[in-house]
């Protein structure tokens, strides 16, 4: 049986900035830096993982990750120039979120459960 994702590992043609970019996000970097070749990140209880690489980053679908503070992150991101696809939102399926790419083009979603408490007074 499955119990949990443990973690993620996304290539990257540029290291430093994309060691930048997931700093900028939120997640704490545990091992690497901008200078190597492998670098990992907390994400929650399992890790985000960045690796160089020299072949071409095609898309290759989503990696999702819940955040308690989905606007505020969006502003953060805004505020430091980073271009996003759209404003957070609040979803059908029960979440508040938004998508962004990051410097090697994988897409990246920051989400929050909505509280379900709060559907009956709309």
């Amino acid at each position: 049986m499955i119990t949990t994702l443990s973690a993620v590992t996304l290539a990257t043609n540029g290291m430093a900035a994309s060691v930048r970019f997931y700093r900028l996000c939120g997640f704490e970097m545990l091992y690497g830096g901008e200078d190597t070749g492998f670098t990992s990140f907390r994400a929650g209880s399992g890790y985000l993982n960045l690796i160089a690489q020299a072949a071409e980053i095609r898309w290759w679908g989503r990696a999702i990750f819940y955040d308690d503070d989905v606007d505020g992150l969006y502003r953060r991101l805004v505020d430091a120039g980073v271009a996003l696809q759209a404003p957070p939102r609040d979803a059908p399926w029960g979440e508040r979120f938004f998508h962004v790419t990051d410097p090697d083009g994988h897409e990246i979603s920051f989400a929050w459960p909505l509280d379900r408490s709060s559907d009956s007074a709309r």
